[in-house]
């Protein structure tokens, strides 16, 4: 029978009873000795209490020695089935993050975090639409148009000028040069 599959029934007279494979894990045993007795115990009480302290820690022992045989029957099998150390890092991680997203104080941050979202949204959306209005009440008012009709004669005279410069300088009217662009700003 395979030790790592073996059943360990802690009540069973041959417990403590592995295979040698599993022998690697020390117990040691001789520390209950040097414990004495606190004062009141009969001679009686303390050496049933040293022999149960002992069986414990038999106990212990051979439960170490199960546990570290099923860690390595364990490793063995997520090495034949191809698990490594990284995928079972990415499923706890995974695993704690869904457990972080169903507390409650994530869902309360989520949704003050949703209102705040909405609001400053509301408030941009408004101050976008008050400039929007104060822009054209400006570019209505007299002075912007004044300032436009200004800006318009002023390019005019600009771009006059400089056909006339192109004029003067070649006969025929078309320099070395390629033509201007006489888009407006």
């Amino acid at each position: 029978m395979e030790s790592a599959s073996q059943d360990i029934n802690l009540n069973s007279p041959n417990k403590g009873l592995l295979s040698d494979a599993m022998t690697d894990v020390p117990v040691d045993n001789t520390a209950s000795a040097r414990i004495s007795a606190p004062e009141g115990l009969t001679e009686a009480e303390e050496k049933e209490l040293r022999s149960e302290l002992a069986k414990v820690e038999e106990e212990i022992g051979t439960l170490r020695q199960v546990l570290a045989a099923k860690e390595r029957h364990c490793g063995e099998l997520k090495r034949r089935l191809g698990l490594t150390p990284f995928d079972g890092l990415k499923q706890n991680l995974s695993k704690s993050w869904h457990e972080v997203q169903v507390s409650n104080a994530y869902k309360k941050t989520q949704e003050t975090l949703s209102q705040a979202g909405q609001k400053t949204s509301a408030a941009l959306s408004n101050v976008g639409s008050v400039i929007s209005r104060k822009l054209g009440d400006m570019r209505n008012s007299a002075t912007f148009k004044s300032f436009e009709d200004r800006v318009g004669t002023i390019k005019s005279r600009v771009v006059g000028s400089r056909e006339n410069n192109t004029d003067l300088q070649s006969p025929s009217g078309s320099g070395d040069k390629p033509p201007q662009d006489n888009a407006p700003f």
